[in-house]
Formats: C-alpha cells, structure tokens, sequence
C-alpha cells in the first residue's frame, strides 16, 4: 500500500499540472479561419447576413506569414450568426439614404453651431461698419478656429465687398458673407472617397487618428453606407492595444452584414492583422477593405513609427487608396498639430470630422485644409448609426448662416 500511494500522488499531480494548461492553450491555439468564398461575375448576390454565405477554410492563417516573420496565430474572421448555428441573430441594419442624413444633420448644425454665422450677420449688419467692427468681425472668426490667415483672407475680400457695394441690409450682407465663406472652404476640392474596385484588387482604406476621437464608430458608420451603396465590404480589426476594440468593431460588422478579420490575442502585431485582412479581401474579391488603426499620440514616435509600419506591410499587398484622419472637431487648434503629424507619416487623403456639434466651431473645417490642402470628407454630429455624410460646402455654408 505504501509503494503503491506515491505512483497515484504522481498521477494526480500530472492530471492537476494538465487540467491548469487545457484553459491556456485552448485560448492560445489557432482559430480556423472562414472567409466568404470568392465572387465572379456570374455568381448570384449572396446573402449578408448569416454563416451560409461562406465556406472553411482551414489553415488559411497557417499556410501564410505576413512580411518580417510575424506570428500570425490567433487570427479569425467574425461573420453574422444564424439560426442554424443556434446563435443569437443580430438584425442587419439598412442606413437611411445619403439626401436624408444631410438633411438631419444640417438641422443640427443650425441648431448648434450657428453662432458664427449670426455674430458676422449682426456686425456687418451695423447702421456704421468703422474699424471697430471689422475688429470685433476678425475677433469672432478666429475665436471660431478659423485660423489667422484664413481669418485675414475673409476680412479683406468683405472689407473691400462691402466698401465697393455700400451693402448694408441683412439681405445683402447675408449674400456676401455666404459667397466669401464658399470661396474659403473651397467646393473645388475632390471629396469623393476613394473606394472604387481595382480590376485585381479591393480598394484600401486606413482609419487613423488619436485616441478618443472616434475612429471605430466612423469605420463602423461608414460601413454602413458602403453597404447602402450596395458594395461588399471587410473590416479588419488592428486596434490591438484597446480593450475590446475588436469586439466593438466585429459588432458593428455584424449589424451591417460583414465580416471583421480581428485576433483574439491580446497585444497581437497590428501589421499581420492588417495584412491579413487585405489578403482576405484579396482572395475573396470584395470592393473594399476597411482597416481600423489604434489611437496614438501625435508626439510618440515610437507609436507613429508602427503606423507608418502597418501602412508599409498593407502595401506589400495593395497600394493604399484612402487613409482618412478623424479629428474631434471640438479640439481646434491642438487637432491642426495633430493633423500636420499624421499626414506626414501616413500620407492622408481625407479627413473626418466627428463632434461637429455642442461647442464645436465650424471654423475648424477652413483651418484644417488651408493647413493640410487635404479636403474634409466626412462629417459626423451625433453617436447615433446614421450621424455621418458627405460634407457638403454649401449646405454645411448654408447651416452655419441660418
């Protein structure tokens, strides 16, 4: 009995040393990766929503390595849940039309952001326009971030309107100012988004910006107007560093009928994941993919090196056509420091400005691209699914005036 009470000990132990490493290497094993099968051109419109619409794939993950060795295990696609599967079902949602979002959000520029606009009216609507007033016009256009030299441009071109034409009425001030404040934000610029498919390839999309600002959402709102727009899109999830970035942006995939390539490794190479999500929409010939960056600051160049490293390892693969900067439009001045970083390091093409609402000051759209010569391309006033469109110069003059 004695000899015998040592090997069952030993046994025990073994069985307890194992159960303790079952947990820990079935979170660290290797997901299959399921990806929507490809698409040619007489394929029929597969449905968006559910796991019906894809195929297995294993050892898609396995069989590759992105550039530089990285691991990429952990790596997995999120996809729609169906009834089959015995899953909760997420709803796909249908985005309001384009021409309905501008509308409800003009209203709410008139509502909050009016203040510039009704303070030049005032001013320039005075019985005496002397200097006094042209300072207090410059005061109100820079206190709204307009910017100095933007500021100075606008007080000039209406200082010699307003001499020439000894306009006084509301009416015809109004014009005026509207006219001028066109000219400044500029509706020559190209603020199409970049999202065509290439003959061989989906177009490329990077969202960057800093922490905070809402990158994720803007990936997510987004996606939900690609899809409006009838095209096939895929996000990948290279927010490593966030808690429960991947999750939140494989949500929003889901309500708009997507699929998200994300790791469920915390801390994974955000490069190899990017570069594996491009890979996918490779293979699986969709029109975009979607790549959602970690927020950094603009003044940690260890950071900004890795940005720049994720854009390099994409482009193995695939040029870049679109990197979109999202600015919160609240932080003025301190955004344009942003910006000027960003774009250096990435190249950006577009700028989203999110907040555009509450204490946010229109001004910051005229500083940003008289800064950047990048135009804005997107705007968003809310947190609600369809609180982003296209910016518009005219309506967007237009809000700010009325």
């Amino acid at each position: 009995m004695n000899d015998i009470l040592p090997i069952v000990l030993s046994i025990l132990a073994v069985l307890v040393v194992l159960g303790g490493l079952i947990p820990v290497l079935l979170k660290t094993r290797k997901n299959i990766t399921r990806y929507p099968g490809p698409r040619d051109a007489n394929d029929p419109v597969l449905p968006r929503s559910g796991s019906t619409a894809v195929e297995d794939r294993p050892g898609a993950v396995a069989d590759r390595a992105a550039p530089g060795g990285a691991d990429l295990d952990g790596l997995e696609t999120t996809e729609v849940p169906d009834n089959a599967a015995g899953l909760e079902v997420i709803p796909v949602e249908t985005p309001l039309p384009v021409a309905g979002r501008l509308v409800r959000l003009r209203e709410r520029l008139v509502r909050s952001n009016n203040v510039m606009g009704k303070g030049l009216l005032a001013l320039l609507s005075s019985d005496k326009i002397d200097e006094n007033v042209w300072d207090e016009v410059e005061e109100t256009l820079l206190l709204a971030d307009l910017g100095t030299e933007p500021t100075m441009q606008l007080v000039d071109a209406l200082r010699e309107r307003v001499k020439v034409l000894g306009t006084r009425t509301p009416e015809q001030v109004k014009l005026l100012l509207r006219e001028e404040l066109i000219k400044l934000v500029d509706p020559t610029m190209d603020r199409t988004l970049n999202v065509q498919r290439h003959a061989d390839r989906p177009a490329v999309m990077m969202v960057v910006g800093v922490n905070g600002v809402g990158k994720t959402t803007t990936v997510g709102k987004l996606a939900r107007v690609l899809v409006a727009e009838d095209k096939d899109v895929l996000l990948g999830a290279a927010d490593t560093f966030r808690a429960a970035a991947a999750e939140q942006l494989a949500t929003w995939g889901q309500r708009v009928g997507v699929p998200t390539v994300k790791s469920d490794i915390d801390g994974a190479d955000p490069a190899s994941v990017a570069y594996e999500a491009v890979k996918a929409g490779i293979d699986q010939e969709v029109d975009v993919v979607m790549i959602d960056t970690a927020g950094r600051l603009q003044n940690k160049v260890g950071l900004m090196d890795e940005l720049r490293k994720v854009k390099r390892v994409v482009e193995k693969l695939a040029e870049v056509d679109e990197v979109l900067l999202v600015l919160d439009a609240t932080t003025g001045q301190n955004g344009l420091n942003q910006a000027r970083v960003f774009s250096e390091v990435v190249n950006i093409t577009g700028i989203v400005l999110t907040k555009l609402d509450g204490t946010a000051k229109g001004g910051i759209v005229v500083a940003i691209q008289k800064t950047l010569g990048v135009p804005v391309k997107l705007i968003g006033l809310g947190e609600g699914a369809d609180d982003l469109a296209p910016f518009e110069v005219e309506g967007f003059v237009d809000a700010l005036l009325n």
